[in-house]
């Protein structure tokens, strides 16, 4: 029993032996062997019998397998045949460290790789590891030094720092270069008179102790307000100021304040922590986008708001000098700035067609493109802006778009002598247009807008002649009521002098307007001729409303209706008076346009004449409902004063026509000062010389007493004439008695 158990041990032993050494019989490479048959090759005939990643050694009579470097057998055997499989050793994670400290390990199939860390780099390309970069000797460009040419760099373990002297800062960033800080830009006119920019002089102030406190922090220590705080003043301010229009009609202040939004912008924005910022209040919408990487950006950078779109190159943001650390891009929207600058194109000289000179007006709002370059007067690669027009409209015959820029003439954060500025295309060209977008490519960077240029449809011979025509006849009239109205004594009353006032009001305003409605140079004097319309044209309308309020007191009062001429002369030519003085003191350039001498209408002045008018012809409507209706209870009354109700009623019917004729006149006038609204231009014409003819038929001509006077005035001059017109009365008079005879008598006769 015993012996079986030693043999059955020693027969186990033998296979044990046998297993491991699987590997250790060599095959015999001369293809014989020992036994009477032919040895064969497993590795070659079964290719891939022991899977992916080992290898298969062919022995005598058998074969095995191993797996490959960086590979290992699922069961960790060193040898096996065909129930193995190898599987990647993660030697990142097996071998603990094996990169070393200044690196990390990426594991791969079969195999691992070091990266070392930045401010690291391999001692040679053999060496898994890593030592320090000395940045200050390593990093450098000739003669400018890691840190720039003002800074000073100090090596450290794995990274460096700059040292910045007085005037220069790395924004909070230690490891970018110095970079110059102008403080003094903060300190130009909006610092100097805050009153025009209100809380923007604030914010001005506050940025220029962020300024130094990051240009001198040994001397203003390192409390600086955060930029996301800066940047949300800036624009709430900008916003309030806006709103309160506290920068008035000065182009000078709104180029200081485009240039104050500028400049913060650039100081605030290499402080931002976000990459992209977003920002819209009731007046600006702002998109801001900063780079902020050790190594520079590449390619193409887009910004897009509501109005416009910007898209440049990275490289025109960091331009010819040193990486300084950050880049940055801006594009800020002005929601209602196009009203303030819609003025100063003396600069624009777009070619005439067929003789007619173009009229220039903002088309688009406006935009002020930006980046961290701080030279941006000639970018090697041009900025493309995308501008949304006001509204949809085509180019014409009669209308182009161009491109422009704002260019500030001295003023601005600097404080030279020269404030204002002017809109100007150097450098801006068009790339296409459509009616609703129209696409710029600049050289440089600064505000833009769209211009829409306006061609003047040329008035044909027949509108010009029939013009002069009308307005001669209606100022013959005219005249001749004034003479009648101011000499005839047998209508002497208030309401002959306010006939006679409306009348001189009419022919004052149509004087000037045939003499210089179209004579827009020099600009002094058209703003002269547009001030002189405003005022006699508004004088006869106030003069229309006494006529009503007249009316209205001969109805209700019966008794005492006549108004003191200095109550007269206050309402007729003392409100128009102080509303003309009001107009020019608030918009001075509002008056005279590049086509006419009238009121522009896109500063909203041209509301200060139809503001009036509309209220003189609602008052008058409700005086003359008053009136009738006033006239038609006492018609039906049982004892009604005929004579004087029939009078009444004539001089309402008079007084109903000439405001007709009037309203209509300058209904149809707001649409004259339009291009190319021909219809409106003859109706405003045919209008304008009916009103003086309407006004001497209704007040002189149908009056008997009036004709008498006519009479007596030709019995001195011809009397030939006063027997033909003696004839003629009598036939009127005898007709009138006839009439008494069948009724009452009344006084129709004298209208």
């Amino acid at each position: 029993m015993a012996g079986k158990i030693i043999l059955l041990i020693l027969e186990l032993l033998f296979m044990l032996k046998g297993v491991s050494s699987l590997c250790r019989d060599e095959s015999r490479g001369d293809g014989s062997s020992d036994g009477p048959g032919t040895e064969e090759d497993e590795c070659e005939q079964n290719v891939g019998i022991c899977g992916n990643h080992s290898i298969c050694i062919n022995t005598l009579g058998s074969f095995c397998c191993k797996c490959m470097p960086g590979y290992k057998e699922l069961k960790n055997r060193p040898e096996f045949t065909y129930d193995g499989q190898c599987l990647d050793i993660n030697e990142c994670w097996e071998f603990g460290n094996i990169c070393g400290p200044n690196a990390y390990c990426n594991n791969t199939i079969g195999n691992y790789t070091c990266t070392c860390l930045s401010g690291y780099a391999k001692q040679d390309a053999t060496s898994p590891s890593c030592i320090d970069i000395d940045e200050c000797e390593d990093g450098a460009k000739p003669n400018e030094g890691v840190c720039g040419i003002n800074g000073t760099c100090t090596n450290s373990n794995g990274s460096f720092w700059c040292e910045c002297p007085t005037g220069f800062t790395t924004y909070g960033n230690e490891r970018t270069p110095c970079s110059e800080l102008k403080c003094d830009q903060f300190e130009g006119p909006v610092a100097a008179s805050p009153q025009p920019y209100g809380g923007l002089a604030e914010i001005l102030s506050q940025l220029k102790s962020s300024c130094l406190a990051l240009a001198r922090p040994d001397q203003y220590g390192n409390k600086t307000t955060g930029p996301t705080v800066l940047l949300n003043s800036l624009f709430d301010l900008t916003a309030e100021v806006l709103s309160s229009n506290n920068t008035g009609d000065s182009v000078a202040a709104v180029s200081s304040m485009l240039s104050a939004v500028e400049d913060s912008i650039k100081l605030i924005g290499p402080q931002l922590t976000e990459d992209q910022t977003s920002m819209n209040t009731s007046q600006t919408e702002t998109k801001i986008t900063v780079w902020k990487k050790t190594t520079p950006p590449s390619g193409p950078v887009r910004l897009t708001n509501t109005n416009a779109n910007m898209e440049a190159d990275w490289s025109t943001a960091i331009g010819n000098r040193t990486y300084p650390g950050f880049a940055l891009a801006a594009l800020v929207s002005y929601k209602n700035l196009e009203t303030m600058l819609n003025q100063s194109f003396e600069q624009i000289t777009l070619p005439e067609k067929n003789d007619r000179k173009p009229s220039y007006q903002l088309f688009s709002k406006v935009v002020s493109a930006l980046v961290s370059n701080p030279d941006t007067q000639h970018l090697d690669k041009p900025v493309i802006l995308t501008l949304r027009h006001l509204k949809e409209l085509k180019e014409s015959a009669e209308v182009s778009y161009t491109c422009a820029y704002w260019k500030a003439a001295g003023g601005g954060l600097q404080g030279k002598e020269e404030e204002g500025g002017a809109w100007s295309t150097r450098g801006c060209t068009q790339v296409s247009s459509n009616a609703s977008h129209t696409v710029c490519s600049c050289t440089h960077l600064s505000s833009f807008a769209v211009l829409m240029a306006l061609y003047p449809v040329n008035h044909t011979f027949g509108l010009m002649l029939l013009t002069k025509l009308c307005l001669v006849v209606s100022l013959l009239c005219l005249l001749l009521c004034i003479l009648t109205f101011k000499f005839c004594r047998s209508i002497k009353g208030t309401r002959t002098t306010i006939h006679l006032h409306l009348c001189i009001c009419l022919f004052l305003a149509d004087l000037v307007f045939l003499a210089g409605i179209s004579k827009t140079q020099p600009q002094g004097g058209c703003r002269l001729v547009a001030g002189l319309l405003h005022l006699f044209f508004l004088g006869a309308f106030s003069w229309m409303l006494l006529e009503g309020v007249q009316l209205y007191r001969m109805v209700v009062l019966v008794f005492n209706t006549t108004i003191r001429p200095r109550y007269l002369y206050t309402v007729g030519y003392g409100t128009p008076l102080v509303i003309v003085i009001i107009s020019a003191i608030s918009r001075p350039t509002g008056y005279g346009t590049d086509q006419y001498c009238w009121l522009t209408t896109e500063q909203g002045l041209i509301w200060s004449f139809f503001g009036p008018v509309c209220v003189v012809i609602g008052l008058n409507v409700f005086f003359f409902s008053i009136t009738i209706w006033k006239l038609a209870q006492k018609f039906s009354s049982l004892n009604p004063d005929l004579t004087h109700l029939h009078k009444i009623r004539a001089f309402t019917i008079t007084a109903i026509a000439q405001l007709c004729v009037l309203g209509l006149m300058w209904l149809s006038g707001v649409f004259l000062f339009k291009e190319g609204d021909l219809a409106a231009a003859y109706i405003f014409t045919i209008l304008n010389g009916l009103q003086g003819a309407l006004i001497f038929l209704l007040n002189c001509l149908l009056s008997k007493q009036v004709r008498d006077e006519y009479g007596k005035l030709l019995s001195c001059i011809c009397p030939q004439t006063t027997k033909k017109y003696s004839g003629f009365g009598s036939t009127i008079r005898s007709s009138q008695s006839q009439a008494s005879r069948s009724g009452p008598p009344t006084s129709e006769s004298n209208i």
